[in-house]
């Protein structure tokens, strides 16, 4: 007796028999995923949309650059962000806001502005619910540009001023946990 799981036959395979009476095989017509560049637990975006500034939002080298962590447990990214003012202009909803790019550092002061996608109910790390305006931008990590929605949240008291989730990552990155700045150091600036 042919077992049907281990041995199907050419009604189970759904293929012809070859001109040898064996099973004739199809090669797959699955397209295989193309390979995905890796990122580290950590790495450096750039936000090129965000400055309100136009002449910041021409100098690629004075657009924010942020050391984020990159957090699969998160789904959505959150960028530190403080005076922000939700208003409206010409029937547009927009939000304008402060971002200090550099860790542990308010030297830096970076006006943003951007149109408002919606305002959203987030749970924290803590487990607080928090409602957050959200962004859609742009942002370029590891040489790569691509569509970016963000909360805007205090992350003062937070180890990073950016969280990179797991929605920006999907089917674009894959994660090397033991690896950092995989996409290179954040050049020098003045300061």
């Amino acid at each position: 007796m042919i077992d049907p799981v281990s041995s199907p036959g050419p009604a189970a395979s759904g293929s012809s028999p070859g001109p040898d009476g064996a099973p004739a095989t199809r090669p797959s017509t699955a397209a295989k995923p193309a390979a995905r560049p890796a990122v580290g637990w950590r790495e450096w975006v750039a936000l090129p949309e965000l400055p309100a500034d136009p002449a910041q939002a021409a100098d690629p080298l004075s657009s924010p650059r942020i050391k984020a962590k990159v957090d699969t447990g998160a789904r959505t990214s959150s960028v530190h962000a403080f005076d922000v003012e939700i208003f409206e202009r010409d029937g547009v909803d927009l939000v304008r806001f402060t971002l200090h790019p550099r860790q542990k550092s308010a030297k830096r002061a970076v006006l943003c502005e951007a149109e408002l996608l919606g305002v959203r109910e987030v749970k924290s790390s803590n487990g607080h619910i928090q409602e957050r305006p959200v962004i859609l931008t742009h942002a370029v990590v590891c040489g790569k540009r691509f569509p970016l929605e963000l909360t805007l949240a205090n992350r003062d008291a937070m180890g990073f001023r950016m969280l990179l989730g797991r929605e920006a990552l999907r089917g674009r990155f894959v994660v090397d946990p033991a690896q950092s700045y995989l996409g290179g150091r954040r050049p020098k600036t003045k300061r």
